[in-house]
């Protein structure tokens, strides 16, 4: 990754075609750039999760997780490259475990809802789900490093519990739990115990 941005505005893409980081062009609908596309847009709506309260903790931790899709756009803007650590992955099945070790165990399922900032580790979640899939399509014609699908499916599962934390830490007093879907079954079960 020797080349650094000196210029936003080349117009070499007015044809359609966009450059990857070793050089090659590729039509700018490539797979590869889908994938790079939705990683990048991950990134930045966690740029407008950080611009909330959030605890010092899940701060840190999602600053760190930032630079780590830096890293994963990065790879797959040089294919063969590897620049995502497996230690990375890792780090995630740890935040995993720390925080929904703090949470009760669900009931039923939960609204994308609450406090702002849970809301928004929710958009997180869905665009995570999302550049997932596009590395996927992407591995299924060329080949991908696991440690990108690993650390997409990884992170969206710890953007659902972050969202859960989120709630809870209720840092806007607009949230304080899990916001649950009213399903038939639970209605049901609530009109029985009465």
């Amino acid at each position: 990754m020797g080349h650094r941005l000196t210029q936003i505005s080349t117009r070499t893409g007015d044809d359609g075609s966009t450059g990857l980081g070793d050089g090659q062009r590729v039509p700018k609908n490539h797979l590869r750039i889908a994938a790079m596309g939705d990683v990048d847009e991950l990134n930045s709506q966690l740029g407008v999760l950080l611009a909330e309260p959030l605890p010092a903790d899940v701060r840190e931790l999602l600053v760190v997780i930032q630079h780590e899709l830096f890293n994963l756009g990065g790879e797959l803007s040089i294919p063969g490259y590897t620049l995502l650590k497996v230690e990375a992955v890792l780090r995630l099945d740890e935040a995993l475990a720390l925080y929904n070790g703090q949470l009760p165990r669900l009931q039923e399922f939960i609204l994308p809802a609450g406090t702002r900032s849970a809301a928004l580790a929710h958009v997180a979640r869905t665009i995570a789900r999302r550049a997932e899939r596009a590395v996927v399509a992407l591995a299924s014609v060329e080949a991908v490093n696991e440690a990108p699908r690993h650390y997409l499916n990884r992170l969206s599962d710890l953007l659902f519990v972050l969202a859960r934390v989120l709630n809870r830490a209720n840092l806007d007093g607009l949230g304080g739990d899990d916001v649950y879907w009213r399903s038939e079954r639970i209605a049901r079960a609530d009109a029985e115990s009465q």
